[in-house]
C-alpha cells in the first residue's frame, strides 16, 4: 500500500509557484522589443477629480479602453493621474455606482461625476468560502454585513456587530462581564447536544475552534467558559458572511452543518500611505434592574410572614426586623453594587498603502474596559494586523499574506455580584465601618464585598496567519494553495483567599485556595486548488478541485492547590500544602478532505452549482472516518428574459432553489476509543489508572439534510429589494451519550441515537433606498425570520433517560412545566394541576406541560441617513419570545422580593395573586413556591424592541490637504422596550451580570 506523505506532495505543488515567479517577470522583457514594432502615439498625463456630484470618490479605477493600463483615485479629494494618448477612452468604474466612459480628445484635465447605481449591487461578488460569486448569480444562501456596519458599533466581540442584521442568526449576549461570550445559532438547533450547535469559523480562509478554552471551576464569573472568538478584533474586519444553506455550505462537509461564518479581514490599497488614527472614550452601566421592595415594603412584607406563622417574638436571628440592623436605613443594592459606570477606551492605528502590484496594511489597536462591580478591576485587549498582496506585471501570479496577533489580560472578581444585588434585605448594614474597613455588623452578615478579594484573572495570546499563493497557467486556469497557521496560549485562575471570611472565625490562610487552568491549542491546514473558467457555447463554466489537510493539537493542565502558609504566596502553586490536578491531557485533531464545485451559467438566466466534499476525521472509528457530502443549487434570472429584460419597473428577479446534505463532528476527541485517566488517588505509593469511556466502533457521523426554496426581487432599478425563502434542515444520526445502569460503572456511552431534529422557517429581507439626492440620502433595510424547531422522532423516548426533557413533535429548547390553576383564596398556597389524578403533585408525572421557549419571531430594522457631512445610523432589534421569571424564593424569608409581591395573599377571600407570606415554617406555602418557580405561571412575555445600535458622525470639513477628521457618537443597548419585569428580556443566565449599555464618543483621523 502506497503512503501518502503531504510534505512529499508539497515539492510538486509548489514547484509550478517557483516557475511562475519567472515566468511573471517575462511579459516586462518581452515588452521592450515589441513597443518598437507599434505605431505608438504621444502618451501626455491626464488628470482630474473623481465625485459623486459632491464628494470626492477615493477607490475610483480609472482605466483606458482596451488597454491593461490603470490607476486608482488612492487620494482623499478623488485625484487621479495617468498617462494617455489623445485619442484614447478613459473608463471609470466603482462599486455602486455606474460605469461611466470618458473620451480624451486631447484633453489635459478632465473631472468626472459619477452616478449612483443601485442596480450595480447585485454585481457585488460576495465571498462564499473557497471562491467569490456575483451577488446577482448566488444560488446559496448567503447573508452578509460589511465594515461600514461593523465599524459603528463600540463592541469587542465580532458576534455582537451581528445581533439583528441577518435573518435566520440569533445571537444572545450571556454576560455583561467584559471579556464575555455570545451564543449563536443559525438556523435553529439541529444536534440535541448543546454543545453540538456552533457554526464552522474561517478567518481569512483558516478555521477558527471556537471551542471553548475556560474551565468551570476558575470562570465562575462567566456562565460559559471563556470564548476565543474575542481575539478577533472588529475594527480588522472588512466584511462577515454567513452560510446558512446546503449550497453554500455543503462544500464545508462535516463541518458546515450548523452554518459558517466567513470572516475578511481588512487588506491594503493601492495608492498614497494612508495613516488612520481612531480614538474614543466612553461608558457601559447595566441597561436595566429589577423593581425591588424599599425597607418599609420589605419590613411590612417580613412582619405580616411572621404573624402568618404564628411567630408572635422576633428571633435573634432575625437582624433586619428585631432592631439588630436600622430599621429606617435603605439601601438600593442594585445600584450599590452593579450600578457603577464601566470606564471605556480605545486606540488604533493603521498605515496603508501601495503600488498597483503591491498593497500592505499594518494595523494596531488597544483596548481597556472596567467593571459595573466595586472595585478595581481592568479587561485589557491589543493586537496587530499586518497584511500583504502582491501581483505580477500581468496579474498571473498572486500573493496574500495576513497575520493577526492578540493578547488579552482580565481581571475581575470571581464572584458575580448580581444575586447578592437582588436579594440582600434594604436595610442590610453598611458595607464599610468608620475605619474603611469591610463591615461585619458583629457577624450578622457575610458582607458581599468580601468577594472582591477573590479575582479571576486570564491571559490569552492568539496568533492567526495565512499565506495564500496562485498562478493563472493559462487563461482561466489557476493553481492555488492556501497555508494556515493557529496558535492560541491560555491561562486563567480564580483564587479563594481566607479573606473571604469573617476575621472574627479566625480562618486563616491554611484553608485559601487557588483553581488553574493551562489551555493551549495549535493548529495547521493546507489547502490546495485549481480552478478554471471557460465559456461554453453561450454559457460560461467554472470548475474548483481542492482538498484539505489539517492537524490541531490541544493540551490542557487544571489543577488546585489549598492550604498556604501566607496569602501573599496564594499563586505560587508550589506553596500549597495540598496540590491536585484535576485534569491533564493532550489531544489531537486530524482531518483531511477533498472538495469540488462545477458551476454552469447559461446566457446569465440559468445556472446550475454542484458542490461536493469527502470528508475524514479522526473523531470516528475504523469504518466510519470518511462521508461523502453534496448539495446542488440552482437559480433563474428571470429578469433576464426578454419579455421582462427591458421593464421599467421591475429591475431583478431570481428564483433559486437548492438540496444536499452537510454533517457534525462536533463531539470531541477520542469519544469512540476506550479512554483511561489517572486517578488520583495512591494505592500502595502508586497512582492509578481508571477507565473513563468505552469503546463504541459503530460511532459515526450526524447528518443534516438543508432544502430550500427562495425568491428575490428588485424594483424600480432596485430602489426596492425584497428577498424571501423558505428552508428545511432536518438533523438526524444524533451524536449523543446513551445513559447506561450504574451497574456498569459507566454514565453514558457516545453513540449516534436514531433521532431527527426538524428546523423549517421563513426568512425575509428588504431594503429600500427612500431617498436619493445631492445632499441627503436615506436607506431603510428590513430582516424578518419566523422559525420553528421540532422533534420529529426519537425511538423509545419513553423508556429513555431523556422522557422528562423532550416530547415528539416539539422543540428541543422546551420546558416540561406544572400546570398552575391559581390561588387558593382560602388558604393562601398556590395550587396545580394534578395530572395523573393521584392526590399529589410530584416530578415527573404532574409536570407535563409544554412550554416552548425559542423566539416566534425575531429580526431588525435598520436605517442609515446621510445629510451633507452628517451621518446617522441606527438598528432596532426585536424578539417575541417568553422567558422564566427570574426565581426570587418564596415571599417572606430574610430576601428582598420584586415589588409585585406587594399583592401577595393577606386573609381569607383574598385572591392575591401571589401566595401567602411565610418565613418557611409554612410547609405548604415553601411546597408551593417551588412548584410555582417550576410552572407555567413562571413563564412569561419577554418579547422587546431594543435600539441596539446607533451611530452618528461628522466629518470636519478641513483645509488641509489630502487630511481628514471624523467625529463619532456611538451607542450600544441605549433603548430597551419590554413588559419583562425581572430585568432584561434578552438575558436567560440567572445569577449573572446582563449586558450593558454602552456609549462611547470618539474621533478618526485619516492623513
Amino acid at each position: 500500500m502506497k503512503n501518502f506523505s503531504i510534505y512529499r506532495s508539497w515539492k510538486g505543488f509548489i514547484s509550478p509557484f517557483i516557475l511562475g515567479l519567472y515566468l511573471s517577470f517575462t511579459p516586462a522583457l518581452a515588452s521592450t522589443s515589441i513597443k518598437y514594432k507599434q505605431n505608438i502615439q504621444p502618451l501626455s498625463k491626464i488628470s482630474g477629480i473623481v465625485t459623486d456630484g459632491q464628494n470626492p470618490l477615493p477607490g475610483v479605477s480609472i482605466s483606458i479602453k482596451g488597454k491593461a493600463k490603470s490607476v486608482i483615485t488612492s487620494d482623499f479629494n478623488g485625484q487621479y493621474t495617468l498617462e494617455a494618448a489623445p485619442n484614447d477612452t478613459l473608463v471609470a468604474s466603482f462599486i455602486g455606482f455606474k460605469t461611466l466612459i470618458i473620451p480624451i480628445n486631447g484633453r489635459k484635465i478632465i473631472n468626472i461625476k459619477l452616478q449612483e447605481d443601485i442596480t450595480s449591487l447585485q454585481e457585488v461578488r460576495v465571498n462564499a468560502g473557497y471562491y467569490s460569486v456575483k451577488e446577482s448569480e448566488r444560488t446559496g444562501s448567503i447573508s452578509k454585513i460589511s465594515s461600514a456596519a461593523i465599524e459603528i458599533q463600540p463592541v469587542t466581540n465580532m458576534l455582537a456587530t451581528m445581533q439583528g442584521r441577518m435573518a435566520g442568526v440569533s445571537i444572545t449576549q450571556t454576560t455583561g462581564i467584559p471579556g464575555g461570550g455570545f451564543e449563536i445559532k443559525i438556523r435553529g438547533q439541529n444536534s440535541i447536544r448543546p454543545g453540538g450547535n456552533a457554526p464552522l469559523y474561517v478567518i481569512d480562509g483558516v478555521p477558527y475552534s471556537s471551542d471553548p478554552i475556560g474551565y468551570n471551576q476558575t470562570s465562575t464569573t462567566f456562565p460559559t467558559v471563556t470564548s476565543p472568538l474575542n481575539s478577533i478584533n472588529p475594527d480588522n474586519i472588512e466584511s462577515i458572511e454567513v452560510l446558512k444553506d446546503a449550497d453554500a455550505t455543503s462544500i464545508y462537509g462535516s463541518r458546515g452543518a450548523n452554518g459558517v461564518v466567513l470572516v475578511t479581514t481588512k487588506k491594503g490599497k493601492a495608492g498614497k500611505t494612508k495613516f488612520t488614527i481612531t480614538a474614543s472614550t466612553g461608558s457601559g452601566q447595566v441597561t436595566s434592574f429589577m423593581k425591588l421592595m424599599n425597607t418599609q415594603q420589605y419590613l411590612a412584607m417580613r412582619a405580616k410572614a411572621l404573624s402568618n406563622d404564628g411567630i408572635t417574638e422576633y428571633q435573634a436571628w432575625d437582624y433586619d426586623i428585631n432592631g439588630t440592623w436600622d430599621q429606617n436605613r435603605y439601601t438600593n443594592w442594585q445600584q450599590e453594587l452593579l450600578g457603577g459606570t464601566a470606564a471605556i477606551s480605545k486606540l488604533q492605528g493603521t498605515i496603508s498603502g501601495g503600488s498597483e502590484t503591491t498593497q500592505f496594511l499594518f494595523s494596531g489597536n488597544y483596548h481597556t474596559e472596567s467593571t459595573v462591580f466595586p472595585g478595581d478591576f481592568l479587561y485589557k485587549l491589543g493586537g496587530a494586523q499586518f497584511s500583504l498582496n502582491h501581483r505580477s506585471e500581468d496579474a498571473k501570479f498572486k500573493m496574500t499574506f495576513s497575520a493577526n496577533y492578540t493578547a488579552q489580560d482580565n481581571d475581575q472578581p470571581a464572584f458575580d455580584f448580581t444575586y447578592d444585588a437582588r436579594a440582600l434585605p434594604p436595610n442590610a448594614p453598611a458595607l464599610y465601618d468608620a475605619n474603611g474597613n469591610l463591615n461585619w455588623e458583629n457577624g450578622t452578615w457575610d458582607n458581599p464585598l468580601r468577594n472582591l478579594s477573590a479575582k479571576f484573572e486570564s491571559k490569552t495570546n492568539d496568533l492567526l496567519a495565512n499565506t495564500v499563493l496562485s498562478y493563472e497557467i493559462v487563461s482561466g486556469f489557476v493553481l492555488k494553495s492556501s497555508f494556515g497557521f493557529t496558535d492560541l496560549r491560555h491561562t486563567e485562575s480564580r483564587i479563594s483567599p481566607s479573606t473571604i471570611y469573617n476575621p472574627s472565625y479566625g480562618i486563616g490562610s491554611a484553608y485559601s485556595g487557588i483553581y488553574l487552568n493551562n489551555t493551549n491549542r495549535s493548529s495547521w491546514i493546507v489547502e490546495p486548488q485549481m480552478s478554471w473558467e471557460k465559456e461554453l457555447g453561450k454559457g460560461k463554466f467554472s470548475m474548483l478541485l481542492g482538498g484539505t489537510f489539517q492537524n490541531q493539537s490541544t493540551s490542557h493542565l487544571f489543577q488546585s492547590g489549598t492550604g498556604f502558609s501566607s496569602n501573599s504566596l496564594i499563586y505560587d502553586l508550589a506553596s500549597a500544602t495540598n496540590v491536585r490536578v484535576k485534569l491533564s491531557d493532550e489531544t489531537v485533531y486530524k482531518y483531511q478532505a477533498f472538495f469540488a464545485r462545477i458551476n454552469y451559467n447559461w446566457q446569465e438566466r440559468y445556472i446550475v452549482n454542484l458542490t461536493g466534499r469527502r470528508d475524514g476525521s479522526s473523531r470516528f472509528g475504523p469504518g466510519n472516518q470518511f462521508a461523502n457530502f453534496g448539495a446542488v443549487g440552482a437559480a433563474w434570472l428571470f429578469s433576464n428574459e426578454t419579455f421582462l429584460k427591458n421593464s421599467s419597473w421591475f429591475s431583478f428577479g431570481k428564483l433559486r432553489a437548492s438540496y444536499g446534505t452537510t454533517g457534525n463532528d462536533q463531539i470531541g476527541d477520542y469519544q469512540f476509543l476506550n479512554t483511561y485517566s489517572s486517578s488520583g488517588i495512591p494505592y500502595d505509593g502508586v497512582i492509578g489508572l481508571q477507565p473513563t469511556r468505552l469503546y463504541n466502533p459503530d460511532f459515526g457521523w450526524e447528518t443534516n439534510k438543508k432544502l430550500e426554496v427562495a425568491l428575490e426581487t428588485g424594483f424600480l432599478h432596485d430602489r426596492v429589494f425584497l428577498t424571501a425563502a423558505w428552508y428545511r434542515n432536518r438533523s438526524s444520526n444524533q451524536l449523543v451519550g446513551i445513559p447506561l445502569p450504574g451497574t456498569t460503572g459507566f454514565s453514558a456511552l457516545q453513540s449516534n441515537l436514531d433521532a431527527t431534529v426538524e428546523n423549517t422557517g421563513l426568512e425575509f429581507t428588504l431594503r429600500t433606498l427612500n431617498c436619493s439626492t445631492k445632499n441627503f440620502n436615506w436607506t431603510t433595510s428590513l430582516n424578518l425570520t419566523l422559525a420553528q424547531n421540532k422533534l420529529l422522532r426519537f425511538p423509545g423516548l419513553e423508556s429513555s433517560s431523556y422522557k422528562e426533557q423532550y416530547r415528539i413533535n416539539q422543540p428541543l429548547n422546551i420546558q416540561l412545566l406544572y400546570k398552575y390553576k391559581g390561588l387558593d383564596p382560602q388558604t393562601g398556597v398556590y395550587q396545580f394541576a394534578d395530572v395523573n389524578n393521584d392526590g399529589k403533585i410530584a416530578f415527573p408525572d404532574d409536570r407535563q406541560t409544554v412550554v416552548d421557549l425559542n423566539p416566534e419571531y425575531f429580526g431588525g430594522l435598520q436605517n442609515q441617513l446621510s445629510y451633507k457631512h452628517w451621518k446617522l445610523d441606527f438598528l432596532f432589534q426585536f424578539v417575541k419570545q417568553k422567558n422564566r421569571n427570574y426565581p426570587m424564593g418564596f415571599a417572606g424569608q430574610m430576601s428582598n422580593q420584586p415589588t409585585k409581591m406587594l399583592n401577595s395573599w393577606q386573609q381569607p377571600g383574598d385572591n392575591g395573586p401571589y401566595q401567602i407570606y411565610t418565613i418557611g415554617y409554612n410547609d405548604a406555602a415553601v411546597t408551593a413556591d417551588y412548584l410555582y418557580s417550576e410552572s407555567d405561571a413562571a413563564i412569561s412575555d419577554a418579547s422587546f424592541i431594543r435600539l441596539k445600535n446607533i451611530a452618528l458622525s461628522y466629518d470636519l470639513p478641513l483645509s488641509i490637504k489630502n487630511t481628514q477628521c471624523k467625529i463619532m457618537l456611538q451607542s450600544q443597548n441605549l433603548l430597551t422596550f419590554t413588559k419583562y419585569e425581572d430585568g432584561d428580556p434578552e438575558f436567560t443566565n440567572y445569577g449573572y451580570l446582563p449586558p450593558l449599555k454602552i456609549i462611547t464618543a470618539g474621533i478618526q483621523l485619516t492623513f
